[in-house]
């Protein structure tokens, strides 16, 4: 049986789909092939960098990647899965070939103020969530269908 081919998106690429794309490979026991992308990509979150490494989970050396150009690569994916705010959510393209599309909204880490630490804390809380958010949707696909 091949992979599930999952694409996590949000705006660009910094935080939040790196922090799921991290967590869902790990999380997946091999059952995914997970990439993530932003519509306007950027330079990694040094934020995500570290609660993600809290965890164990290198994502230092990722690389942001626009979700237009797999777009025009014409990549198929079973799942796109939006992380971002709902207006943003509106300018994901329609994959060729997408079976679902989800969305999932978490707040943007490079929006938070305050102290490093505050802002850390609420990065960790971000990359809770998603985890939360991942476990419950791997048991929906376990669940039977009626």
């Amino acid at each position: 049986m091949r992979p599930i081919r999952i694409l996590f998106i949000c705006v660009h690429n910094s935080a939040r789909s790196q922090m799921a794309q991290a967590l869902l490979q790990e999380m997946g026991a091999g059952l995914f092939d997970v990439e993530s992308a932003g519509f306007e990509p950027g330079p990694l979150n040094p934020l995500a960098v570290e609660v993600m490494a809290e965890m164990g989970l290198d994502i230092s050396q990722n690389k942001a990647q626009s979700v237009f150009s797999l777009y025009k690569k014409g990549r198929i994916y079973d799942f796109i899965v939006t992380v971002c705010e709902e207006s943003s959510e509106a300018k994901c393209p329609i994959f060729p070939g997408v079976a679902r599309r989800l969305h999932w909204s978490f707040p943007d880490p490079a929006s938070f103020t305050g102290t490093w630490e505050e802002r850390l804390e609420k990065t960790r809380k971000v990359r809770d969530a998603i985890r939360e958010t991942i476990a419950k949707w791997l048991v929906s696909l376990e669940q039977p269908k009626s």
